[in-house]
């Protein structure tokens, strides 16, 4: 385990921005893990865990503190039972990787999720989720050493407090746990629909008809690949916001002038708007910013590419431009999606 100091913290994110970090130490098991966090409280030094950095930005100004990357590695199936397949993943383990090894086993239930790009511990901290699933499905557990009380534990899946793209992670105990696994609990039945809109079409236009792991996992991954950049060629983090919920009546003012806006049922009566809609209708299809060299992808809007950006300033920027253009089109609120740290 080498410590180094003054690392550049644009090489740890996926939009290759960020300031510099004060101390910097990669750990491949859970025992180096508590050595560092625990050397760090010792010197009273802050402490911040990433793995691949794809959902992350850094600001300009760095971290002064201490950055673990996470390469805790191991994949365990653990149990059968009559209620699935339980599996025990390393916090540092590559996702898709996970997602594929699960399907080729016959496991369903985070097929969905294929092609997402960073580690398997990051995946409860924002709730990550697409086309129709979310981990918070299918977790069952989360390990982690708690730096309050200096102690590996376990929170159940209810401990997490999951909603749309949050968690304690992220929210009311964010920086709290060093996730070093997770446990979730996968099915060996087939899935079944209603799927995705998109999953549901691209199986439709083919004629498929007999719903499998695998054929799923095909279908997300072309669809992904046919509208999403490929973070290690272009520079990006995936969606820049999540999708913005607002009540009935917002819905239906909005309707008067764009009665084809995507929505759909959210929680607790609310109703779940599409941000990429928002900003292509605000004018940012396709669109780059000379000022801030910061582009949205042709295909997909709601990911914002790094083509020329100097700083992470600049990326802030272009964003508040775009949720002040979207608030004074449709007194909507857009919410950054990535996690800007520290």
């Amino acid at each position: 385990m080498q410590i180094q100091s003054g690392v550049s913290l644009s090489q740890y994110s996926t939009m290759r921005l960020g300031g510099p970090a004060s101390y910097l130490v990669a750990v491949n098991d859970t025992a180096q893990l508590i050595e560092a966090a625990q050397s760090a409280k010792a010197n009273n030094i802050p402490v911040i865990v990433i793995g691949k950095g794809s959902n992350i930005i850094w600001r300009d100004e760095g971290f002064p503190g201490l950055v673990i990357v996470n390469q805790i590695k191991g994949y365990e199936m653990i149990s059968n039972d009559e209620f699935g397949t339980y599996l025990t993943i390393g916090a540092g383990e590559e996702w898709d990787s996970v997602v594929k090894r699960s399907v080729e086993q016959g496991l369903s239930g985070i097929e969905c999720l294929s092609l997402i790009p960073g580690t398997a511990g990051a995946t409860p901290v924002q709730n990550v989720g697409a086309y129709g699933q979310d981990i918070s499905q299918t977790l069952v557990t989360v390990t982690a050493y708690d730096l309050n009380s200096q102690t590996m534990v376990t929170l159940a899946a209810g401990d997490c407090k999951f909603a749309y793209r949050t968690s304690i992670f992220n929210t009311s105990e964010k920086g709290r746990y060093l996730i070093t696994a997770i446990t979730l609990m996968l099915s060996r039945n087939n899935p079944l629909p209603p799927f995705y809109q998109s999953v549901a079409s691209y199986l439709e236009e083919r004629g498929i008809r007999e719903y499998t792991p695998a054929v799923l996992r095909k279908a997300v991954i072309d669809i992904r690949q046919a509208k999403l950049p490929d973070p290690s060629l272009t520079p990006n983090c995936g969606s820049f916001f999540a999708n913005p919920e607002i009540d009935s009546f917002h819905l239906a003012s909005i309707q008067e002038n764009y009665p084809a806006v995507p929505n759909w049922p959210a929680a607790e009566g609310q109703v779940k708007i599409s941000a990429a809609w928002l900003i292509e209708q605000a004018g940012f299809k396709d669109y780059l910013d000379p000022q801030y060299g910061i582009a949205t992808w042709p295909k997909q809007p709601l990911v914002f590419v790094n083509r020329s950006a100097k700083n992470t300033a600049d990326l802030l920027k272009f964003a508040d431009k775009v949720k002040t253009k979207v608030a004074e089109q449709f007194s909507v609120n857009l919410r950054m999606e990535p996690l800007l740290l520290p």
